[in-house]
């Protein structure tokens, strides 16, 4: 699967419809020719609708429409005939969508959950007919209710990406390669930093029909917690990966540096990070022969003593199969 076009941040005009207006009509027929009222009520607004739709994988579907307007309610009639209801907007959404009130910038909610609708902005109240204020001291009332307004809101919807394992690293640290060589997936790779402006999706697959998704998220780096490079907007789509690969090239100064910076990242971004599974994928070994390979090795089990690793090279799949294999168990430790 390739998600192109990758949209996970979009501000949106939303309006209910408003009420109708209430009948003032009084019945008049061939041998009643005083009836008194029977003005029927205005048809209530149209609702805003907010529905979570496991399908969807980006806010794609925002790049070119941004408002949305529900219908207005039906005027209503004699005979104590009721307006049509103004028709709802339904608005599909990718599950993990964060709905912000743009003004306020306050959370509003998350959806979370697929074919489960959530009320955004109620339609404005139709109006009551006269037949309603008729009363012993006034039999012929001539007035009736005004349907209510519709109500109006700038919403900011964000995205956190959903996927099994999310790569975390360093720009440049070898994710895209890593998962254009494990899916189908066409990351734009690239010799320098921030080469992955937004998150990649791709399908690892595996024998016996089983497979598992995998995000490539832009690298985080020194200070990122804090909104330094990519910052936050990197930071939301770590929170919905169900395990998270640091990735590591062979060639970096001090591994155990490097791996506690982009934790120490994460956790301060948001503490329920530190309770995710996670492994370490030391890449690009291809840039060393086998007997450094074999005293790095020696290094990172003293370094990394119950942390779980791996090194490999996307480059030439070395030990690729068996990092496949890694993750699936980790994923599937708690089944």
């Amino acid at each position: 699967m390739i998600v192109d076009n990758f949209v996970d941040y979009v501000k949106l005009y939303v309006r209910s419809g408003k009420g109708g207006k209430g009948s003032t009509h009084l019945r008049r027929e061939k041998y009643i020719p005083k009836g008194g009222p029977d003005g029927g009520d205005g048809g209530d607004g149209g609702n805003i609708i907010l529905r979570g739709n496991s399908n969807l994988w980006t806010l794609q579907n925002f790049r070119f429409k941004k408002h949305f307007k529900a219908g207005n309610g039906g005027d209503g009639g004699g005979s104590r005939k009721s307006g049509e209801g103004g028709e709802d907007i339904v608005i599909n959404v990718p599950l993990g969508t964060i709905v912000k009130n743009t003004n306020t910038n306050e959370i509003i909610f998350e959806v979370n959950e697929d074919m489960i609708d959530t009320l955004l902005v109620k339609g404005g109240k139709g109006g009551l007919g006269n037949f309603h204020f008729k009363s012993p001291t006034n039999q012929t009332p001539r007035y009736s209710q005004g349907g209510l307004p519709g109500e109006e809101l700038q919403i900011t919807l964000e995205l956190k990406v959903l996927a099994d394992v999310g790569l975390v690293g360093y720009p440049n640290a070898g994710k895209s390669t890593l998962l254009s060589s494990l899916s189908d997936a066409k990351p734009k790779i690239a010799d320098y930093e921030f080469t992955t402006l937004k998150p990649n999706l791709g399908i690892v697959a595996m024998s016996d029909y089983r497979s598992f998704v995998m995000a490539d998220i832009p690298g985080i780096i020194e200070g990122a917690s804090k909104g330094r490079g990519l910052g936050h907007h990197f930071l939301r789509h770590i929170e919905r990966n169900s395990v998270l690969l640091y990735v590591i090239p062979v060639d970096t100064k001090n591994v155990k540096k490097d791996f506690n910076i982009l934790k120490d990242e994460l956790i301060k971004y948001n503490p329920e990070l530190a309770d995710k599974d996670f492994m370490i994928a030391f890449s690009k070994s291809d840039l060393m022969d086998n007997e450094l390979l074999e005293e790095f090795e020696i290094l990172l089990k003293k370094e990394f003593k119950s942390i779980p690793f791996i090194i490999i090279s996307s480059v030439s799949s070395h030990r690729v199969s068996e990092l496949k294999e890694e993750l699936w168990k980790l994923l599937n430790q708690k089944n």
